[in-house]
């Protein structure tokens, strides 16, 4: 349920100037063309600030440089970074619930287990042995901790998460529904015959305020640990193998692979759906285009795209806009040597070698 705070107030908190009625009061946020009275909006680009005119909200987050049109009837409130002051107002008006500590009676909890008694764990939730809870931690319906995992204050299990055995969690996380934290690493010794199952006997450790989407698994290491760094961002349906380390504040997109020993950098941000091969290293700062193949170590930060193969976005670009003409480029080919035939020009291509040579 939505708060609502007025205009000055959230202004304080967001460092922004006021240019308008400050004691309108804002309940809740919504999209340029979208939002309607008492509500938030922003505008980050400048292509969208046509809309401002018919736009209704109460208020809109702005740049200082922004020109408003006369049209626009709400307030003003001018911030160096719109699209950051409307996540930070975003959360503001929208807190999550509180939370009802406390162990749901359905719930299986090993004796041994110790639970902050601040924390909270769901219907049908299994705890095990040896496992610690911090304080404001909530374990949602049908989560299976396992034993010895170790859980930091006000991290948030969504239901139906697993956290297999002696993997640990920073403080102030989010692990959607569906996640799976410490299965086994792709571990296999090829007989002659068939492959052999390697036991995988590291943790994944997770730092503090990192989010895992839904349904992303992060396997364990195979002998050392599986490593994920403060403020990771994990999006859903990602994949992350055993023995990977993840630099913090990387942000990572959905239906992403990576495979197992390779180490990302800090500030990296990898799109949607690309692969990165095993035991690889990721120059922190790289960003990586969606679908894109990486299949090499990147030892310099830019921005790479493409999957035939990878290479420095400039680079592609060019490329890509050479592609765009091979077509016409082959035609005008064939035309020439056909040309050249007709004025009966001898072939100059090297001859075979005969038998004897």
């Amino acid at each position: 349920m939505a708060t609502a705070i007025p205009l000055g107030v959230l202004a304080t908190h967001l460092d922004a100037v006021v240019e308008g009625d400050s004691a309108v009061c804002i309940d809740g946020v919504g999209t340029l063309e979208a939002a309607g009275a008492g509500q938030l909006s922003f505008l980050a680009n400048p292509r969208y600030r046509r809309q401002l005119a018919a736009c209704r909200a109460a208020a809109v987050l702005m740049r200082p440089d922004t020109e408003c049109p006369a049209d626009f009837a709400g307030a003003r409130l001018r911030v160096a970074d719109p699209y950051l002051a409307f996540a930070r107002a975003s959360r503001l008006l929208h807190p999550l619930p509180p939370l009802e500590s406390g162990i749901h009676p359905s719930a299986i909890v090993d004796a041994s287990a110790i639970i902050d008694r601040l924390a909270q764990v769901g219907p049908h939730a299994v705890v095990g042995a040896g496992a610690r809870i911090g304080p404001g931690v909530a374990i949602g319906a049908g989560c299976v901790v396992g034993g010895g995992v170790s859980i930091g204050a006000g991290t948030r299990l969504h239901p139906r998460v697993v956290v297999y055995d002696g993997c640990v969690i920073g403080a102030h996380c989010i692990l959607h529904s569906g996640a799976v934290i410490g299965a086994d690493g792709f571990g296999l010794a090829w007989t002659g015959e068939r492959w052999e199952h390697i036991p995988q006997t590291g943790r994944v450790v997770i730092g503090d305020h990192v989010d895992v989407g839904a349904n992303t698994t992060i396997d364990r290491g195979a002998l050392e640990d599986t490593v994920i760094a403060d403020g990771v961002k994990l999006d859903n349906q990602i994949q992350i193998g055993h023995n990977c380390v993840l630099g913090e504040h990387t942000a990572v997109a959905g239906c992403v692979g990576i495979a197992g020993s390779t180490r990302i950098g800090p500030r990296c941000r990898i799109g949607g759906a690309a692969m990165i091969s095993g035991h690889l290293e990721i120059a922190g700062g790289s960003e990586i285009a969606g679908g894109t193949a990486i299949t090499r170590s990147i030892g310099e930060a830019g921005v790479y795209a493409s999957v035939f193969p990878f290479m420095p976005f400039a680079q592609w670009r060019r490329n890509a806009a050479q592609l765009r003409h091979l077509d016409d480029l082959s035609r005008r080919l064939r035309a020439l040597e056909q040309g050249v035939g007709a004025a009966g020009v001898a072939d100059v291509s090297p001859s075979e070698p005969s038998e004897s040579a």
